[in-house]
């Protein structure tokens, strides 16, 4: 059993509006939608997971979509772009197809040597692709236009941005089992060898950068991987002796979480693979029934009621 940190499990990000985050990710960028459920906090906000076809940590975005909550800022403190692999022939599809779409896109950049294709969502979280030539996944999500040569290959990285990152770079090397991998300007990149894929964060130093703000179109929280409780509950040690606060283990359903927020001030939260997406629906239905946490099932009615209309079909 791999005891290591095993690179992103999820990415938590927050939206606008519940209708067209779920058409954009599963329509244009042609994700699969594999949990449909509620904020644990909030029962009268959607909480979506968006992956691959079998929702392999790695791959899931997840979104609380709160209506009418207006748009963020990206800045520091924060999570300011998300990465994801394609094919590395794909990005001329791909920039046809958001031309067509009326997608928000940048013009293509080198980073590290790898071809980037920056675009942003309908609220304006920026996203990049990556040509890569990682091996594909088995597990990549199909549709009808977006098909297995160019469809999302899950998480590469993610970027930080930081008023400075030596305290940040300190928790992702000698707490995560991260190692400094490059350096392009005021880009740091890490990277963990525990596994081939999603294993990448970089951070931006910005010493005169503006604080971000959460709202719409900003990721709310990066999630890191471990295979099971007992590893997690090793790094939660690891984390109080470094001298920074982190919950106590909090079950989410689908995996287990702690939270505690890095001294860039990003919240970090490491969850576990187990017991996964497939313990309340088949893999088959994966996102087609709204679930809910228990202690929300005799509310259910209600919530149904109370939730923005969202046609799946």
């Amino acid at each position: 059993m791999n005891s290591s940190i095993l690179g992103l499990h999820h990415i938590t990000a927050i939206a606008n509006s519940a209708k067209r985050n779920y058409d954009f990710y599963t329509q244009v960028l042609g994700l699969r939608m594999v949990k449909k459920t509620v904020n644990f906090d909030d029962p009268t906000t959607y909480h979506f997971y968006y992956g691959d076809e079998q929702g392999t940590p790695g791959t899931i975005l997840t979104f609380f979509p709160w209506e009418g909550i207006g748009p963020g800022r990206n800045g520091i403190g924060m999570a300011t772009e998300i990465g994801y692999s394609v094919p590395r022939d794909s990005l001329d599809q791909w920039a046809e197809r958001f031309r067509k779409l009326g997608v928000s896109m940048g013009e293509r950049t080198e980073r590290f040597s790898e071809t980037v294709l920056p675009f942003s969502d309908p609220d304006g979280l920026a996203i990049s692709l990556l040509a890569t030539n990682q091996p594909e996944k088995p597990a990549v999500w199909e549709t009808a236009e977006v098909k297995r040569d160019m469809a999302t290959q899950g998480f590469h990285s993610v970027t930080l941005t930081l008023q400075n990152i030596e305290a940040t770079a300190k928790i992702l090397t000698d707490v995560f089992g991260y190692r400094q991998l490059a350096q392009e300007g005021n880009r740091y990149r890490f990277q963990t060898d525990a596994v081939s894929t999603a294993s990448i964060v970089d951070l931006l130093e910005e010493p005169k950068g503006i604080l971000g703000r959460n709202a719409a179109g900003t990721n709310h929280h990066v999630a890191f991987r471990v295979a099971n409780e007992a590893i997690q509950m090793e790094f939660r040690e690891k984390i109080l002796e470094s001298g920074l606060q982190i919950t106590s283990k909090i079950n989410r359903d689908y995996f287990f979480s702690m939270y505690f927020r890095e001294p860039g001030g990003v919240l970090f939260e490491i969850a576990t693979d187990n017991p996964g997406f497939t313990v309340d629906e088949p893999l088959t239905e994966l996102g087609s029934q709204l679930k809910l946490p228990q202690q929300y099932e005799g509310s259910r009615a209600k919530i149904e009621k109370g939730l923005p209309p969202l046609d799946t079909n």
